[in-house]
């Protein structure tokens, strides 16, 4: 299993932001992949998928970047 963690805050004012490069490759990570990050869980949006054989957890926490550990530790 893998666990890509992509840091970010959370907002609008951030959305297209440097601050949020971590949120920007999650995402297009997941458009190749094809799977939706909207599972709300660990205070973080999640999604999901199988890559050769290997679970592959995208992570994008909705906390701010500087308490992003929070999220991650859940």
């Amino acid at each position: 299993m893998k666990l890509i963690v992509g840091l970010g805050n959370p907002g609008k004012e951030y959305e297209k932001t440097r601050h949020n490069a971590g949120f920007i490759v999650v995402d297009e990570m997941a458009k190749m992949a094809k799977i939706d990050i909207s599972k709300n869980k660990f205070e973080a949006l999640m999604g999901e998928y199988m890559q050769n054989g290997e679970k592959i957890i995208l992570v994008k926490p909705q906390t701010y970047m500087n308490l992003s550990g929070e999220s991650v530790r859940k």
